[in-house]
C-alpha cells in the first residue's frame, strides 16, 4: 500500500493526476470554492482505454465539462485514428484531433503484467473507467470489471462494444458502417430507388458515444447515492436500434417495413430537398397551415384548396404528383431568392450547405464558435464548440499549451520513457 501511494504521488507530480481520487468528494457534497467558474465535472477523473470514435467522443464530452481524462494508448502506435488521413497536422490526423481535446495521454502496454499493474493503480484513484475492447479481452488480462472492482469498488466501469457482452455476435469487432448495416440504418438511408448509402458521418459511433456519455453521468449520480461503483454495458448495435425510434415503431406496431426516401420523409409531405436554379433548398410543411404558406410563397394558391392535398394524409397518398409540381416551381428561381421569400414565414427551411458554407453561416457565430486549441507555442488548431452551454461555465476548452510527457501530440515513446521512470520502483 505504501508503494502504491508513493507511485500515485509520483504520478501527480508529473501532472498526470491532480487532487484526490476515488470519487470520495463526489458523494460527500463538500462545497468548493470559486463555484461561479467551476465546471460540472471538475474533480472527476476518467481512465480512458478507448480508441477510434465512440469512446473518445464520449470521454471528450466529459472532459469538456471539466472531467480529467487520462487517455491510455499503445506504446509506439497509439490510437488507430492518429494515422487516419489525410488531412494531417504534422504527424497527427485531424480525425484524431477532432475527438481527443482536453485529454492527457500516456502509453502503457496492457499485455505486460507491469502495464496491468499501472492501470490498476490508476483505476484506484479514478472515478470512471471506459474501454472498448471485445468482451472478455480485458478480463483475460486482469482488467475486467470484477478485477478492478476488487481494487476500486467505487469505479464506474463503462464497456463500449460492437454488439454487447452476450449473444451470438458479441465476439465480433464493431465498426460504425457494419453496425449501421446490421442495425437497419443503412437500409433506410439512400435514394428511394437506389442502393443503400452509408451516412456521411459515423452516426452509429456518435450516437453510441452520446449514450455512453449519458450513462456515465447517470452512473456517477448513482454512485453519489449509494457510494458504490457499477458496470455499464453500451454497444453500437443497441444504440443505433434505439435511434430508429418511429421507424422501429412503424414496424413493431404497424408491421410496416421501412424503405429509403432519399431526402424526403415517409410520413410528411412536403418535407425534403428541392433543386433550385443553383443549388438545393430543404423545406418542411408539418401541418396544413405551413403547407398553405408554402403554396403562397411558391405562387401556387390553387394547391391549397385542391382536395387531393387538403390534409397531410392525402398529401402522402398523392406524394409523386405534388412533389413534381413543387419541384418544377423551385427550379425556376435561385436559392437566394427562395431564402428571401421564406424568411419570416414560419415554415422550416434552409439550404444544403457545404463545409465552407457551414462555417461561414452567421448563425454559427452565436452557437457554433470555433476557437483555437493551442497545440504548441507555434501553432493553434481550430476546435468545434461544446454545443450544450451551461451558464456556470466560463470556459470549456483548455487552451494553454502545457509541457509534460502526457500531452497527446508528443511522441508516445517519450511519454512511455517518462512512465518507466515513474514506475521503476
Amino acid at each position: 500500500m505504501l508503494a502504491t501511494r508513493a507511485r500515485v504521488a509520483a504520478l501527480r507530480r508529473t501532472g498526470l493526476l491532480s487532487g484526490r481520487g476515488g470519487g470520495r468528494g463526489l458523494w460527500t457534497g463538500r462545497p468548493q470554492s470559486d463555484t461561479d467558474n467551476m465546471k460540472p465535472l471538475a474533480g472527476v477523473k476518467i481512465l480512458d482505454l478507448t480508441r477510434v470514435l465512440a469512446g473518445p467522443f464520449a470521454t471528450m464530452n466529459l472532459g469538456d465539462l471539466g472531467a480529467e481524462v487520462i487517455k491510455v494508448e499503445r506504446p509506439g502506435a497509439g490510437d488507430d485514428t492518429r494515422t487516419w488521413g489525410p488531412p494531417f497536422v504534422g504527424t497527427e490526423s485531424t480525425y484524431f484531433l477532432s475527438v481527443n481535446r482536453n485529454k492527457k495521454s500516456i502509453a502503457v502496454n496492457i499485455k505486460d503484467p507491469k502495464g496491468v499493474k499501472i492501470i490498476k493503480e490508476l483505476a484506484a484513484v479514478c472515478d470512471v473507467f471506459v474501454e472498448n475492447y471485445v468482451p472478455g479481452k480485458l478480463s483475460a488480462l486482469g482488467l475486467g470489471y470484477e478485477d478492478l472492482h476488487g481494487v476500486a469498488p467505487h469505479l464506474v466501469y463503462c464497456s463500449i462494444t460492437g454488439y454487447g457482452q452476450t449473444g451470438p455476435l458479441s465476439q465480433r469487432a464493431g465498426y460504425d458502417a457494419v453496425a449501421s448495416a446490421v442495425s437497419g440504418l443503412m437500409h433506410i438511408t439512400g435514394p428511394e430507388d437506389g442502393d443503400p448509402v452509408r451516412p456521411g458521418v459515423a452516426m452509429t459511433d456518435l450516437a453510441t458515444g452520446l449514450y455512453a456519455y449519458g450513462a456515465i453521468m447517470a452512473g456517477l449520480i448513482q454512485r453519489y447515492k449509494t457510494g458504490k461503483g457499477l458496470f455499464i454495458d453500451c454497444n453500437l448495435l443497441s444504440s443505433q436500434v434505439a435511434c430508429l425510434t418511429q421507424v422501429a415503431a412503424n414496424y413493431l406496431i404497424g408491421q410496416k417495413e421501412a424503405q429509403r426516401w432519399g431526402t424526403a420523409h415517409g410520413s410528411i409531405v412536403p418535407y425534403q430537398a428541392f433543386k433550385t436554379k443553383d443549388g438545393y433548398l430543404v423545406v418542411g410543411a408539418g401541418n396544413n397551415q405551413q403547407f398553405a404558406t408554402v403554396c403562397k410563397i411558391l405562387n401556387l394558391p390553387e394547391l391549397i384548396g385542391d382536395a387531393k392535398y387538403r390534409t397531410n394524409h392525402l398529401r402522402v397518398q398523392n406524394r409523386k404528383e405534388l412533389i413534381k409540381i413543387l419541384s418544377t416551381r423551385f427550379e425556376e428561381e435561385m436559392t437566394s431568392k427562395w431564402l428571401h421569400l421564406f424568411e419570416g414565414s414560419g415554415v422550416p427551411y434552409g439550404p444544403i450547405n457545404s463545409m465552407r458554407d457551414v462555417f461561414a453561416e452567421p448563425q454559427n457565430l452565436y452557437h457554433v464558435a470555433v476557437p483555437s486549441l493551442a497545440r504548441s507555442a507555434a501553432r493553434c488548431q481550430p476546435q468545434l464548440h461544446l454545443f450544450v452551454r451551461l451558464v456556470c461555465m466560463s470556459s470549456w476548452l483548455d487552451r494553454k499549451p502545457r509541457a509534460g510527457p502526457h500531452l497527446p501530440h508528443e511522441p508516445l515513446r517519450c511519454r512511455y520513457k517518462a512512465w518507466q521512470k515513474v514506475t521503476a520502483n
